[in-house]
């Protein structure tokens, strides 16, 4: 028997005066016509992106953050679901309320959507995109192409393919 079992076990066990009913969102609500006049902005997302030895960006004027999710791209308004994602090497798109947009190129990590309309995305590096230079990305592909084709220790190689992966990331999003 699994775990789940003997927890909804435990929960009918409890007296019906103990019950509180549990709340299910399944779906952000819908946003009403009048939030999105633009003299009249919308609801508004609380986002942060940390590293672990800095903020790289704070605010609580963010329309929608598109982030690289493991299970899929996805796109987060204000009243998402509050979930938990990992996230894969990719691009961060942060859509300002003034309709200016930031991007950035994270290697990897967590995003957490709290009920408030609260985003914080936890990653152990990110850059702004406009920090590369494609150039010097496509130069790197073909050197760490030739460690991951076969010339070097099985680590090297292993490495190599996984900075490979990384860097076909940052050569798509440049485009």
């Amino acid at each position: 028997m699994n775990s789940f079992r003997f927890a909804r076990a435990a929960l009918r066990a409890r007296p019906a005066a103990l019950r509180v009913p549990v709340q299910r969102r399944t779906y952000a609500e819908a946003v009403s016509d009048k939030a999105r006049i633009p003299s009249k902005p919308g609801p508004l997302i609380k986002l942060s992106l940390s590293l672990p030895h800095q903020s790289l960006y704070n605010s609580q004027e963010v329309v929608q953050v598109n982030i690289p999710a493991e299970s899929g791209d996805m796109g987060i308004l204000a009243s998402h679901v509050p979930v938990i994602e990992q996230l894969k090497a990719g691009l961060v798109e942060i859509f300002e309320e003034g309709g200016s947009s930031k991007q950035f190129f994270l290697s990897g990590g967590f995003a957490v959507v709290q009920p408030n309309s609260v985003l914080s995305i936890n990653a152990v590096e990110a850059h702004p995109i406009e920090d590369f230079s494609a150039e010097a990305v496509r130069a790197q592909i073909s050197e760490t192409q030739k460690i991951a084709n076969g010339s070097g220790s099985a680590q090297e190689i292993a490495e190599a393919k996984i900075e490979l992966e990384v860097l076909e990331g940052i050569q798509a999003a440049l485009k």
